[in-house]
């Protein structure tokens, strides 16, 4: 049910979560560590190409998973569970703090065009107070109604079944894009007019830490110098990086070649976030006035470098208007993106057996995740109703989540650089190679920054540390509790993550009901732990062009269990453990596939009638372990026998283990004519045309001819005929397999391509 899509449109949707920081990191980390934060801002952003080749190395490993499977693989289950719980602090309040921070642009925008209308006086009587001031809103309370608002709206869309639209994405960073090109050439042009001003210079000495940044390290007396106060710098500058979990998110839909896209997609993600986000709070620093950039414009910093470019005061306002809209695209759009990315860390959670499937259980009209939704939404509303609308606040406690779920995912990489021999397309570099021995300097250094700040933030962020401990620790009490659960109930040590599929029940098969076009490819499967088929066929087909079905026939045989109802009916572990491996195959290429079940009493009855209702051109299984390919062919080729008309040929293939294939056509086709053959239809030809009278003689009526001579002689002798035959096969080598004359083989590398026609098959299930 993944729509793949370019690297572009994944690059978009990263970065309608990443970029939104750009709208609050600068004023958050000003207000914490003083005048040098853009310095800072930078240096994050420099930093985040590291710890994103981190991630590409990690989805090159594990598909699907993110953060969880990676480190659940090195560390187990233990730091798995904590890990992803502070993943999903990071998540939580990714939503909140973009809702607020919008509410604060528009908020901000009301108030200055209510004194802009006062000075022209514009406004009526009734807005204006005692002393004439135009009436204002509180900035925080309003700011947390427009977030509450927005939280709801989007609750409401995933439960229904909102489609996460790359081309949404694509067109909000589009006009994004508009909006950042005219803030560097205006701002550019306003800093090359009044002149160049830079930021105090990163130092020690030049840090002014607020109250709130010292944290638990406030009222100590200590010293803060050195190393220590540039790290401590760097921490509270952490968020502006966040959002770096979504790439391993969306690495499932990047369409093929997976990793080539997604190196690109990190690329234009790390040189697009930089420009924006850091150059914004650099400009910012330069051209608002250090009088009024935080306590006016700190929480809106974009907005405030609009009103002090140089030019008319109507250009700045239209142009803060537009900031403003951007802003509310991009900043809404991250509080979906949040609830998405939640929805999707815990399904792999629960689908892992460490959440109950209570929580998987689907809306009974919608058939989405809706308890999952429900619990990210109630803990994101809390949020905003706690935090009071203060985007300082919220950004104090959204650099936990954000600094130790990079910890927990470097720290994993470097220990699966030791323990995973594997494929592994992509590794950070650099590494030092001494004899057999490999030194990953770049993950080590990485892992070694990282854990640095996340043990200044530690003692530096109070607010960030109580709140995300304790949000951490009821996460990890959730999981842990509901895993033993599982445990119990299903008495297992260890549970294979599978998806939940929803069977839909259609009377029967039909390419409009599974939503193909003709020609396309059918993949037989019936062992989760070795789709060679299914991975032969993908290596060899472009989706663009032909639609791959995976079908599993499930055996109804006699005295066997009737097929239920579209309510009774139920989806059997088999087949779910078949299509969550399908599909995890099919994520791996980048490449869609359609899921279907069919019922049936023969599976080779079953295979020829979906293949004629489907109009595939090619069915293609994996090699039986009860039959050789040719029997297998031999058997498919009688059960196409017994179709009714109309009905269509088409090539079966038959994949060994080792990758070779065995091709066979069934149904009418052209033979496979030795050259001798061919050379003996020539020199009839040439003989006959000497006669005047057929000299437009052409091979195919030779062949005609002689094949409507031998059916005429055929009725009339047929004992001599068939012992002429059999004399002439003893006295030849083996040529192909003889299957009746409706079947002809061959073998080789041949790869699917298009066409075939309807019957009706048994009553089928398409899976969801």
């Amino acid at each position: 049910m993944l729509t793949f899509i370019s690297f572009w449109r994944a690059a978009a949707i990263v970065l309608n979560d990443l970029g939104s920081s750009a709208f609050y990191a600068g004023g958050i980390a000003e207000q914490a560590v003083g005048a040098a934060a853009p310095w800072f801002i930078l240096g994050i952003m420099l930093f985040s190409f590291a710890v994103r080749a981190v991630y590409v190395e990690s989805c090159s490993m594990f598909t699907r998973g993110g953060v969880y499977r990676v480190v659940k693989e090195a560390l187990g289950g233990t730091f798995a569970k904590l890990s992803v719980s502070a993943l999903m602090f990071d998540y939580i309040l990714t939503g909140p703090i973009s809702g607020v921070s919008a509410g604060q642009y528009i908020t901000g925008l009301m108030n200055e065009l209510m004194t802009v209308a006062n000075q022209s006086h514009w406004l009526p009587p009734a807005l204006l107070d005692a002393q004439h001031n135009p009436f204002q809103f509180d900035m925080n309370y309003t700011s947390a109604f427009f977030a509450a608002a927005v939280t709801i709206y989007y609750w409401w869309q995933n439960i229904k079944g909102i489609e996460e639209s790359s081309a949404k994405a694509m067109r909000v960073m589009q006009i994004t894009t508009v909006m950042v090109v005219i803030l560097l050439i205006w701002g550019c042009y306003s800093v090359f007019v009044r002149g160049v001003h830079l930021p105090p210079s990163p130092i020690p000495s030049h840090l002014k830490f607020s109250n709130e940044a010292l944290g638990f390290l406030k009222g100590r007396g200590l010293p803060v110098f050195g190393l220590f106060g540039i790290l401590m710098a760097f921490g509270h500058s952490i968020l502006a990086m966040s959002g770096e979990e979504s790439l391993a998110q969306v690495n499932r839909e990047i369409e093929h070649p997976k990793l080539r896209n997604l190196k690109r997609a990190a690329i234009v993600i790390a040189i697009y976030s930089l420009i924006f986000t850091g150059g914004a709070t650099l400009l910012a620093s330069m051209l608002i006035p250090d009088s009024v950039r935080v306590s006016v414009y700190g929480d809106n910093l974009i907005a405030g470098l609009a009103m002090f470019m140089v030019g008319p005061v109507f250009w700045r306002i239209a142009f803060r208007i537009f900031v403003v809209v951007v802003g509310f695209l991009i900043l809404s759009g991250a509080i979906n993106t949040s609830i998405i990315g939640s929805t999707g860390v815990l399904m792999r959670v629960a689908e892992d057996g460490v959440l109950t499937d209570w929580f998987r259980k689907p809306h009974i009209k919608f058939g989405t995740s809706y308890r999952i939704v429900n619990l990210v939404f109630v803990l994101q509303m809390f949020t905003i109703i706690v935090s009071k609308g203060k985007v300082i606040t919220l950004g104090e406690a959204y650099a936990f989540g954000v600094i130790w779920s990079f910890t927990f995912n470097s720290l994993a990489m470097l220990v699966l650089r030791r323990k995973y021999h594997g494929e592994r397309g992509w590794k950070v570099p650099p590494n030092l190679r001494i004899g057999k021995t490999e030194i990953p300097l770049g993950l080590l250094s990485v892992f070694l920054a990282l854990l640095s700040t996340a043990i200044v933030n530690l003692f530096t962020k109070s607010v960030a540390t109580m709140s995300g401990v304790a949000f951490a620790a009821v996460f990890f009490a959730i999981f842990t509790i509901s895993e033993r659960q599982n445990l119990r109930k299903h008495a297992i040590t260890a549970r294979q993550m599978k998806d939940h599929f929803q069977l839909e029940h259609q009377e029967t098969v039909s390419r409009e009901s599974v939503a193909i076009r003709p020609g396309g490819v059918m993949v037989t499967m019936r062992d989760a732990t070795n789709p060679i088929a299914l991975k032969w066929t993908l290596a060899r087909t472009s989706t663009d062009e032909q639609d791959v079905v995976v079908l599993s026939v499930r055996m109804m045989g006699v005295g066997g269990p009737e097929f239920l109802s579209a309510e009774d009916q139920s989806f059997s572990e088999h087949e779910q453990m078949i299509f969550t491996k399908a599909v995890s195959v099919a994520e791996s290429f980048g490449k869609k596939v359609s899921l279907l079940v069919v019922p049936a009493g023969d599976v080779f009855a079953a295979l020829v009638q979906g293949a004629n209702s489907l109009e595939v051109d090619s069915v293609i299984s994996g090699v039986s372990t009860k039959m050789t390919a040719e029997e297998q062919a031999y058997h498919l080729g009688q059960a196409w026998e017994g179709l009714p008309e109309p009905k269509r040929q088409f090539n079966f293939y038959v994949i060994s283990p080792n990758g070779d294939s065995k091709v066979f056509y069934i149904g009418p086709h052209a033979p496979n004519l030795r050259p001798d053959d061919v050379q003996l239809v020539h020199r009839l030809w040439l003989n006959m045309r000497r006669d005047p009278s057929v000299q437009d003689l052409h091979h195919s009526d030779i062949i005609t001819y002689a094949l409507t001579r031998l059916a005429g002689h055929y009725a009339r002798e047929k004992q001599e005929i068939l012992r002429d035959l059999r004399n002439y096969k003893a006295a030849e080598s083996p040529g192909g397999l003889r299957l009746g004359g409706q079947i002809l083989s061959g073998s080789g590398p041949a790869s699917p391509t298009p066409q075939v026609s309807p019957t009706r098959p048994t009553e089928p299930s398409k899976s969801n």
